[in-house]
């Protein structure tokens, strides 16, 4: 009898086959739909547009921060690798009444767009999928215009590196999409590499209630049981420093980066 080695699919296939049953619970999902980085992200957006302005919301999900900065722009384009959270933000922008509002299907490393069509580029939780960062803000770069900003917002990775071990193995055991987690200092870096300057920081804390953050990427069971496994056997240190609760919550930092494409 032969035996079958298991189907490999590719990271992309990963993302989509992770993301696109679960589009409405990150539409519905308090900790992506509320967030003191969305309202700081509106005051910096509408601050320094002026109309008319194109923006590009780079890996959108559900579409949260297109909803957020729809109204200071002209044409929002909101894209995704993800055809089924591509449907629900079209639906939502419609039932939210924002049709300046459209979307695309496409990857971050790959931008469809010809060089300085945008005057905004922004994303919100979605770069700690990305594969090939670099190029993905190289991408990024390219498509803004010569006053053109990124707004970026994403978890963050802890520089401690005890920390951060366990915290992108708890993130991987959680959801197999997970890349990594970058540091603040990772991201000063990478945003300079890419061409971007004048970058302004600003970080807040976010607790992850654990049931919903486990079912969300309806991790299962056996992973679940590893998850907590690695938190009750984790040192003192990054108990402390991830603010681990009884039943698994716990809490992680959220980065906003606002930047000037340098030309």
């Amino acid at each position: 009898m032969r035996t079958c080695a298991p189907q490999m699919r590719t990271h992309g296939q990963s993302l989509q086959e992770q993301f696109d049953p679960q589009a409405q619970a990150y539409l519905l999902s308090a900790v992506h739909a509320r967030g003191p980085d969305l309202e700081h992200a509106a005051v910096l957006v509408r601050q320094a547009l002026a109309a008319p302005a194109r923006a590009l919301d780079v890996g959108c999900g559900a579409g949260h921060l297109s909803f957020t900065l729809a109204p200071s722009v002209t044409h929002l384009v909101a894209l995704d690798r993800s055809a089924g959270m591509l449907a629900t933000v079209a639906a939502a922008a419609a039932a939210r009444g924002l049709p300046q509002i459209e979307t695309c299907q496409a990857s971050a490393e790959s931008l469809p767009f010809a060089a300085g069509s945008f005057d905004l580029a922004c994303t919100r939780y979605s770069a700690h999928h990305w594969t090939r960062l670099p190029l993905a803000l190289e991408q990024t770069h390219r498509v803004l215009g010569p006053a053109g900003r990124l707004l970026l917002i994403d978890t963050l990775g802890h520089a401690d590196p005890l920390v951060d071990t366990h915290l992108q193995a708890i993130e991987l055991l959680r959801d197999p999409s997970h890349v990594r987690n970058r540091s603040t200092l990772e991201w000063y870096a990478l945003l300079q590499a890419a061409g971007f300057s004048e970058t302004q920081y600003f970080e807040w804390p976010t607790r992850l209630a654990f049931t919903p953050w486990v079912e969300r990427m309806r991790a299962p069971p056996e992973r679940v049981a590893v998850i907590r496994s690695l938190q009750h056997q984790a040192p003192s240190e990054v108990h402390s420093a991830l603010a681990i609760e009884a039943d698994g919550s716990f809490t992680i930092r959220t980065g906003l980066f606002w930047a000037r494409a340098a030309r």
